[in-house]
């Protein structure tokens, strides 16, 4: 089962796409808010990501992933960048407040 946990009214339900609602049908992009830039790539993500101090770990072979040190955080990703939605997104906004968000595309 995979999609995104939605808060709506204070009931929280797992929005998967299948509903037909218009706003989970939306592609999403992830900015980086310093430069405004939209991440297009794993290599234009991972050089902000080391900027921000996560470093590669190599504890899975099928992902990519990144940790930060003296952290218990870890960032998971598809190894295939087209399969990297906004579960992965928000994941990332949510260990990085303030550098990172998710918008409409």
């Amino acid at each position: 089962m995979s999609g995104v946990w939605v808060s709506k009214n204070g009931v929280i339900r797992l929005n998967d796409g299948s509903t037909g609602d218009q706003q989970s049908l939306r592609k999403k992009v992830l900015v980086h808010l310093p430069t405004g830039q939209v991440i297009s790539s794993y290599n234009s993500l991972e050089q902000m990501l080391r900027e921000l101090g996560w470093e590669r770990y190599y504890g899975d072979i099928e992902l990519l992933q990144f940790h930060k040190r003296n952290s218990i955080d870890l960032i998971s990703l598809p190894k295939d960048f087209s399969k990297f939605n906004s579960v992965y997104m928000y994941d990332i906004v949510i260990k990085n407040p303030n550098v990172f968000h998710v918008r409409d595309c």
